[in-house]
């Protein structure tokens, strides 16, 4: 007969074990969670403004840029996680009909751009895009950075490089890892997260003019996340959306959220 304490260590063990495995499985497995990387047909169409711009390794990620009116600025777009950089032309065309440059960075892996995603790669993408506005006559001082979900994470980190003058962030979390802990409490998160955007620790040292917009019923990053975050920064404005979720923030008040965004891009409050 199996003693009682036998079967309690066995079933113990058997739990460590099965805990061990999903952590390593989420470990292993959580990237594409993290990026969906929708496709998009090849190529892009060069006479709407999309090119490739080319990056270390000969490889490249695709852009859209679309010039700014002399003297203005141009806003630097970072898509969120389940878009791809096809979908950002609407928003860049009313931007652009507004007075200010547009130029959208599709990630490593996404749309029609050859790679996998990662923190780092988008990043480098990301500095590799700026670069090309500066070797274009574009400044920091006439840079607006701007990101919607995941993206916000990227515009926060080109933030702290001092790559822009103002910031405007739709949807923001505060970090990966803490959006992991919201989903999945089970897991020890700090430990098995790697692609982490922490921006809540960024947040204090960058002093540019921030505007944050969130919708009042996301179901994916609650605005409560959106309002902590807003706090953490020295200079910010948060604006929520009554009855907007995550997916269609921008898009539930029509046009007036984007001519918003222009307005503060364009050096308004």
């Amino acid at each position: 007969m199996v003693r009682p304490r036998r079967v309690l260590v066995i079933l113990v063990s058997i739990f460590a074990v099965a805990y061990l495995a999903l952590c390593l499985a989420a470990f292993v497995l959580q990237r594409p969670l993290i990026y969906p990387a929708p496709k998009a047909p090849i190529p892009l169409p060069a006479e709407l403004g999309f090119r490739h711009l080319p990056l270390p390794g000969d490889t490249f990620v695709d852009v859209l840029h679309l010039p700014a009116p002399p003297g203005a600025p141009t806003v630097v777009h970072f898509h969120g996680n389940g878009e791809q950089l096809l979908g950002q032309l609407d928003l860049g065309t009313v931007l652009n009909q507004n007075g200010l440059g547009f130029l959208a960075v599709e990630y490593p892996g996404y749309g029609a751009s050859p790679g996998q995603p990662t923190e780092q790669g988008i990043y480098a993408a990301a500095e590799a895009a700026l670069a090309m506005l500066r070797a274009r006559g574009v400044t920091p001082e006439h840079t607006v950075l701007s990101g919607r979900s995941l993206g916000t994470g990227v515009a926060v980190e080109m933030a702290r490089r001092g790559h822009g003058s103002r910031i405007m962030l739709v949807s923001p979390y505060t970090s990966l890892t803490e959006m992991a802990a919201q989903l999945f409490p089970f897991l020890p998160a700090s430990l098995l997260v790697r692609d982490r955007f922490d921006s809540t620790s960024k947040a204090p040292d960058i002093t540019l003019p921030v505007l944050i917009i969130h919708g009042e019923q996301d179901t994916l990053i609650p605005v409560e996340m959106g309002r902590r975050l807003g706090a953490r920064f020295p200079s910010a404005t948060v604006e929520t959306v009554p009855g907007a979720g995550h997916n269609d923030v921008l898009e539930k008040s029509g046009p007036d959220l984007v001519r918003r965004m222009a307005v503060f891009a364009l050096g308004g409050t």
